[in-house]
């Protein structure tokens, strides 16, 4: 091996040290949200369908009762 080849290999293995550093920095910088985007799914999955049916059952509710999407928009 000579000090060309040395050189290219030392070059290339920073080139690629620096990309991963970049990468690692990218995703660390996200990190934060992401893990509030995971919770929100938890919470969603953990508390979405009962919260979701009762939103609905009083939306239906609401329309019976002569509730605001039963009115007309002339009034």
């Amino acid at each position: 091996m000579n000090w060309d080849n040395l050189s290219l290999v030392i070059l290339a293995a920073f080139g690629c040290l620096t990309l991963l550093l970049l990468q690692v920095g990218e995703v660390l910088a996200k990190l934060p949200e992401i893990i509030r985007a995971w919770r929100d799914v938890r919470n969603e999955l953990r508390n979405g369908a009962d919260h979701d049916c009762r939103r609905a059952t009083q939306e239906q509710e609401g329309d019976e009762c002569g509730g605001p999407s039963a009115r007309s928009a002339d009034e």
